[in-house]
């Protein structure tokens, strides 16, 4: 006999989902120390990105949950307080200190990873470099790719053909060895690990338990994302395997630690998913999403996982940034903008700083979103949010920037 299984609609689903990642409460409050630390672990991570149209993907991730935040908040936060590190999640990220330990596991396995994928296809001799690489780091201090490797043959400059010593420092940094202690411009810093890292932390130091590391962050990934399936989980800090996840999910129903729910779609689909049992009580207790509009970062958390937020949300985002212009669908770089629970459109835009503005494209509401005179009042007050985080004085739209939705 089947047992029906609890179900939520897709306005509460959307609610949690969005509530787990910092967006359904006022976008308000301190966005700098102890606070924003609280605001990455609650996110578990805030990815990196080099690209600064207007502001670059982190930057932009903390500013729409705190306006008040600037870029330097982070950078202290990182580089002069060490309350975070960098390492990969599903790309590079900061990730709060206090995870530290749990990457123990994500150095050997990227150890083992980069080592079977470079060997075919990276330069020859960048495992002969680690030794130069760390010996230099140890007589010199802190390097970037630029300081090591100088009577090495340069590449396209392309991240698959680096000198050896450039893809040894990575190695390091991946496989633990290395810590990347901050960014000049967009460029990594790294030193030694037992220079930055707390000695009993540091790898080789400290046992690396893989069972105890896959229970920590299947619950950790539960947590930030409410519901999931076992491939999301996995997905998620991308270090477990599907296969333990789907593992951890088995132990957990037997156990009674979660419990399979169904998620209602869009679409009217019901879709299966796992939640911890107190989920569904808590959701009655959610706050109302506030109705300002938001501008996202492509890279939001929010929408990190395409297909998921297009089950939620209804919103199809493919970033277009390697698409050929003419055969780009919207724009190199489109921010997603969020109106309460909805995403109601996106924007192209760009700053321009040598010109003092923030020059607004074109934007494209969604299909069903009327796009009225409170909608650009709500608009205009976020862009001048926003061109103060790019750190412009004026907005200029091109003209017949309002497009019809595609």
């Amino acid at each position: 006999m089947s047992v029906s299984l609890k179900r939520l609609d897709n306005r509460t689903a959307r609610a949690i989902f969005m509530d787990r990642h910092a967006l359904a409460e006022q976008p308000s409050g301190a966005a700098k120390g102890v606070e924003l630390l609280d605001l990455i672990q609650r996110l578990g991570f805030v990815q990196l990105d080099s690209i600064n149209t207007v502001a670059r993907a982190h930057d932009m991730i903390l500013f729409s949950r705190r306006p008040t935040y600037r870029s330097a908040n982070l950078k202290r936060l990182y580089e002069r307080e060490k309350a975070l590190f960098e390492h990969w999640t599903h790309d590079a990220a900061v990730i709060p200190m206090a995870f530290y330990q749990h990457w123990h596991l994500r150095f050997q396995r990227d150890e083992d990873l980069l080592k079977a994928r470079w060997k075919n296809w990276r330069r020859d001799g960048f495992e002969q470099q680690f030794e130069t690489v760390l010996q230099h780091i140890r007589d010199h201090g802190p390097v970037s790719s630029s300081d090591v490797g100088k009577d090495e043959k340069k590449g396209s400059g392309g991240w698959w053909d680096w000198h050896p010593s450039k893809t040894a420092l990575e190695f390091l940094w991946r496989s633990g060895a290395l810590t990347v202690v901050g960014r000049d411009g967009f460029q990594k810093r790294y030193d030694l690990t037992e220079r930055v890292i707390e000695t009993q932390l540091c790898p080789g130091n400290m046992p690396c338990d893989a069972e105890a590391t896959v229970d920590w962050l299947c619950k950790a990934a539960l947590d930030r994302l409410g519901f999931a399936t076992s491939g999301e989980l996995a997905a998620f800090w991308d270090t477990v395997s599907a296969a333990e996840a789907k593992d951890w999910c088995a132990v957990g129903l037997k156990s009674g630690h979660i419990e399979e729910i169904e998620i209602t779609c869009t679409d009217g689909r019901q879709r299966k998913t796992f939640a911890r049992p107190e989920l569904m009580q808590k959701a009655t207790e959610l706050p109302q999403p506030p109705g300002r509009v938001r501008v996202l970062s492509p890279f939001d958390p929010m929408l990190r996982d395409r297909n998921r937020a297009e089950r939620l949300f209804g919103f199809h985002y493919r970033i277009e940034v390697f698409v050929p212009e003419a055969k780009r669908t919207y724009g190199y770089y489109v921010f997603p903008l969020l109106e309460g629970d909805r995403l109601i459109g996106r924007i192209d835009m760009k700053a321009h700083r040598d010109r003092d503005l923030l020059h607004v494209k074109a934007l494209w509401p969604e299909r069903g979103v009327r796009w009225s005179d409170a909608r650009t009042r709500r608009l205009n007050a976020e862009l001048d949010r926003v061109r103060r985080l790019a750190g412009v004085a004026h907005i200029a739209f091109e003209k017949d920037w309002l497009k019809d939705p595609k």
